[in-house]
């Protein structure tokens, strides 16, 4: 294992970056750190601050035609632990501390890429991916020229195979209202807020059913729900917090206009989307030019996964992208982090080999 990815990763885990509560700025000691690195190296290095922990750090040599992509934010650091999160601790063939695994261990990795190569490269280091946002990577989007990448790869962990594929994800919350009243009026039936939504949700349980019996993998699930006063008395509002998991080549919006639709909602219903982030491969993209660029690299490929990246973010903006990194997810969000030496050397190899 090379010593120098190790010194990286030790730098990066000691920065305090859990999100919530998000309180990331430019100046924190991971960006500083790579910003140095990557600048020593050559490169160009912008920083994107927009507020609330939303922070971007891009950096460019040379003219690359592949944009490595890294979250450097992570979950909280929990209950449970026998190691120090905030510390790198080596034991074995394991690498310990909050975000290893998920994901400082590719951006370190990266880093040592950048400084031990003159290749053209670009490297994207965001700060938001865990609060479920997309913040940091769609106002990156928003310029054009950041759009004419011919590959992009995202680091999240996939034990160093390449993922071409993942279910989407939409976050929904709705408000019903009724018509407050004496639970003794026959009218309840029709005018309760919470008897409003729950037909709403029956409706929308059939129709996701319908659909996966149809082949089409919707998974949707009803998180939260709450309404009313007491038992006695009609209630005038009720709310429903769902989320949907959509398999590639589904549409959320689709989705959500058609559920939606149902139950008699149109009448009764207000939705707010908190988040919505498409499968991999976005709506109207193919697998077949990251297959093709997989096969030039000779990197593996994995199998989908179910869980959501920002790879299909780059996707939805017309670029091939994939996800590519060391561990495994069943890892990430756990106490005493993890991910193995073996799997942060064969990231840096994989990531060397497509630089150059």
């Amino acid at each position: 294992m090379p010593q120098r990815l190790l010194e990286h990763l030790a730098r990066l885990i000691e920065c305090d970056s859990q999100n919530p509560p998000r309180a990331i700025t430019p100046e924190a000691g991971m960006f500083v750190h790579a910003r140095g690195v990557l600048e020593a190296a050559g490169f160009t290095v912008e920083m994107s601050d927009y507020g609330d922990g939303h922070v971007n750090l891009y950096a460019v040599r040379g003219e690359p035609a592949v944009l490595f992509n890294c979250h450097l934010d992570t979950v909280p650091v929990g209950e449970g632990w026998t190691k120090p999160p905030l510390e790198l601790t080596v034991e074995g063939d394991r690498a310990y501390g909050r975000g290893v695994c998920d994901i400082k261990g590719a951006a370190a990795a990266l880093l040592a890429v950048a400084e031990s190569s003159e290749s053209p490269m670009a490297v994207l280091f965001s700060s938001d991916e865990e609060g479920a946002g997309g913040c940091c990577v769609r106002n990156f989007l928003e310029d054009p020229d950041h759009c004419r990448f011919e590959q992009v790869v995202v680091c999240e962990p996939t034990g160093c195979r390449a993922v071409l594929a993942h279910r989407g994800y939409l976050s929904v919350k709705g408000r019903f209202d009724g018509i407050a009243g004496h639970s003794s009026e026959g009218r309840a039936l029709a005018d309760s807020a919470i008897h409003r939504m729950a037909r709403w949700i029956d409706a929308a349980l059939d129709y996701c059913e319908g659909e996966k019996t149809a082949g089409r993998p919707t998974c949707f699930n009803v998180g939260l729900a709450s309404g009313g006063t007491k038992s006695n008395v009609i209630a005038g509002e009720a709310r429903v917090h769902y989320s949907a998991r959509l398999g590639p080549g589904q549409s959320n919006e689709q989705l959500l206009a058609h559920l939606s639709s149902l139950g008699g909602a149109e009448a009764c219903a207000t939705w707010h989307v908190p988040f919505s982030g498409p499968p991999l491969p976005a709506a109207g993209q193919e697998e077949a030019p990251v297959r093709a660029f997989c096969e030039r690299h000779d990197i593996a490929l994995g199998e989908p996964v179910h869980f959501w990246t920002e790879a299909s973010l780059f996707s939805a903006a017309g670029m091939p992208a994939m996800v590519l990194g060391p561990g495994d997810i069943a890892q990430a969000h756990t106490a005493d982090e993890w991910v193995t030496l073996g799997q942060l050397e064969r990231a840096a190899a994989l990531y060397r080999s497509i630089v150059r």
